[in-house]
């Protein structure tokens, strides 16, 4: 299933996406549907070698060109559980002081270049949203590496993307209540 990632040069990138209205429409529930079997599939080594895709664990609506609030995660912790949400007009509700970021920095489904540098983020997020998935409001409490993913998706919404949370004059400073990951 092809589904065209727009790049971070795109201007669509930095606009803030739509309300969607809700019942979900038909449309929408299947192109969550669509963006979350995209993910497993560039999971899928064979897969993502054969049609030349990257591997990704979260996509955001903009990033395929569509300026609505929606974005799917899947992906496998180590001992095999999966994480996985098609969520719609998510709103961060409750966040914690303490911080967190990726040892190795973030990537991006739309960015194809890496940015050296640590992604500050908090540790402990409340999210309220749409759960295609469970067809039902959602209150999820996230800690660590699925606070990051969240948060990530999240700020495409809103038309940031990762390395604008990069110091730029200190890329690697780590925060004083700051965990990495």
């Amino acid at each position: 299933m092809k589904m065209k990632i727009i790049k971070d040069n795109n201007p669509l990138l930095r606009r803030t996406s739509e309300t969607v209205e809700l019942p979900l429409s038909k449309e929408d529930s299947e192109l969550l549907d669509q963006m979350l079997n995209y993910l497993k599939l560039s999971q899928d080594e064979e897969y993502s070698k054969k049609h030349n895709i990257r591997a990704g664990v979260g996509l955001a609506a903009p990033q395929i060109g569509i300026l609505k609030k929606m974005f799917v995660i899947y992906y496998k912790n180590e001992d095999g559980k999966e994480t996985k949400y098609e969520l719609v007009n998510p709103k961060i509700i409750e966040t914690s002081v303490r911080k967190c970021a990726l040892n190795g920095g973030e990537g991006c489904l739309s960015v194809e270049k890496p940015y050296e540098g640590l992604v500050h983020r908090n540790f402990k997020i409340k999210m309220i949203a749409y759960d295609n998935i469970q067809k039902k409001d959602v209150e999820i409490v996230a800690r660590g590496y699925d606070s990051v993913v969240l948060q990530h998706e999240y700020d495409h919404l809103d038309g940031i993307l990762f390395y604008d949370r990069i110091n730029k004059a200190n890329p690697n400073e780590q925060l004083d209540n700051e965990q990495i990951i």
